[in-house]
């Protein structure tokens, strides 16, 4: 649910591991976007060709297993619910009570929230034991991440099948305990003392953002430094 840049490369990473994906979203322009980038984007599939990470039947197959729409009926007729919506709790809120009402009874809920409080999410729809964080970084396709949020009433069923989807899909899953003491989990909790910090150095005049970026890469063999992460984040590593 939702086809921005983390939605459409999670629906691409679930096809590629074989299973039939719907990827929808409110706006015809996005589904238009997220096919194009699905299909010849940087990180896309046909580019998982030319790398050699994916055969040409692959490619084809994988690409035959999505369904991209902008409606919800259709989509909410699924085993498992990946909500990649904007991180507004209030939006969620909404979204996940309305679903509720609409999937089947046995349907995982997993949200992609990037710290938001499971519980919360799960007490807008009347199944918390099926309600369960599975947050990934961008981009979706290339990144290993898989921090896996049980919430407090998240069942181990749950957890133990979302761990073997996102393990079968080429992620790291590591499962981490719900949170109502700070915005984050684990990862972007670290990631934004990391970033208070670099503002810090830069504001007290010591380096520039690039020097940064540049002495962090050189001495933890980071792929780019703290501002640079910013940027990928919010740009969908583009450039």
């Amino acid at each position: 649910m939702g086809a921005g840049v983390m939605g459409s490369g999670i629906a691409q990473v679930m096809a590629i591991a074989g299973h039939e994906v719907a990827c929808r979203d409110l706006n015809v322009q996005a589904i238009n976007v997220a096919r194009t980038a699905v299909d010849s984007g940087r990180f896309g599939i046909r580019s998982a060709v030319e790398r050699g990470k994916l055969t040409a039947e692959q490619a084809a197959a994988a690409l035959d297993r999505i369904t991209f729409t902008t409606d919800l009926e259709t989509a909410v007729d699924a085993d498992i619910i990946i909500e990649a919506i904007p991180e507004d709790l209030a939006l969620k809120i909404h979204f996940w009570r309305e679903l509720d009402s609409m999937a089947p009874d046995h349907t995982i809920f997993a949200s992609n929230s990037s710290g938001f409080s499971i519980a919360a999410l799960g007490a807008a729809a009347d199944r918390p034991d099926r309600m369960v964080g599975w947050h990934w970084a961008s981009p979706a396709p290339v990144m290993k991440l898989a921090e896996i949020v049980r919430g407090p009433l998240t069942s181990s069923d749950t957890v133990d099948t979302v761990v073997r989807l996102a393990a079968a899909a080429g992620k790291n899953p590591v499962v981490v305990n719900d949170t109502d003491s700070a915005w984050g989990y684990v990862t972007n909790r670290v990631y934004f003392a990391m970033i208070r910090e670099a503002n810090r150095v830069v504001s007290e005049g010591i380096a520039d953002r690039g020097q940064v970026d540049q002495l962090m890469m050189d001495c933890f063999r980071w792929p780019s430094g703290p501002f640079g992460m910013v940027t990928g984040a919010t740009s969908g590593w583009s450039q």
